[in-house]
């Protein structure tokens, strides 16, 4: 019997969107990963004006996965460990309001996890600094145009994928070997 995938969303904000998409994208049990902006107040945002601060969006991504695979805790689990939730509007390089760290929460229950987890990782210590990543209620996803999609697959030759996306890859498939995709496994 075909039966229907039931997937869920969560949708994260953690500096530049094609960098925390490259990681989620080698994720087992994630079936599709969309760059875009959430979190403000223009309505059908570019890249231009999010960039220059203008619509109050955050780059972000929307993950769908499999939660017969792979939880939304361990989803956020992974996002925590590829980004740093104690600089609010910064990560690396990127500063201001469109680079923060954010959860967007789809229900209720995404939201207990969320504060559940940040509880539990703040009671560990495991940055020097506390975590301040915002937990906010989706509103309105808007997906990013389609040069930004794939954006590390399709140009890893480039400067920025090279400095600043790769490495955090790499990073991310040491730490997670066991929920990568076979194919990034072997990749």
């Amino acid at each position: 019997m075909n039966q229907k995938l039931s997937l869920e969303v969560a949708t994260l904000a953690g500096g530049c969107f094609w960098c925390i998409e490259a990681v989620f994208r080698e994720i087992d049990g994630v079936e599709s990963v969309v760059s875009g902006y959430t979190g403000g107040t223009a309505v059908n945002p570019t890249y231009e004006r999010v960039c220059n601060g203008e619509t109050g969006h955050a780059e972000a991504v929307q993950v769908s996965f499999n939660p017969s695979k792979i939880s939304y805790r361990e989803i956020l689990q992974i996002f925590f460990s590829v980004h740093d939730p104690t600089t609010l509007n910064r990560q690396g390089a990127d500063v201001g309001t469109q680079y923060r760290s954010a959860i967007f929460y789809h229900s209720e229950e995404q939201k207990a996890i969320a504060k559940e987890l940040i509880g539990e990782l703040d009671k560990a210590h495991l940055w020097e600094k506390p975590i301040v990543i915002q937990i906010v209620s989706l509103d309105k996803f808007y997906p990013a145009e389609d040069y930004h999609q794939e954006y590390f697959s399709r140009h890893p030759e480039r400067a920025y994928c090279q400095t600043v996306i790769s490495p955090k890859v790499n990073k991310f498939r040491q730490q997670w070997t066991k929920r990568l995709k076979k194919s990034s496994r072997t990749g």
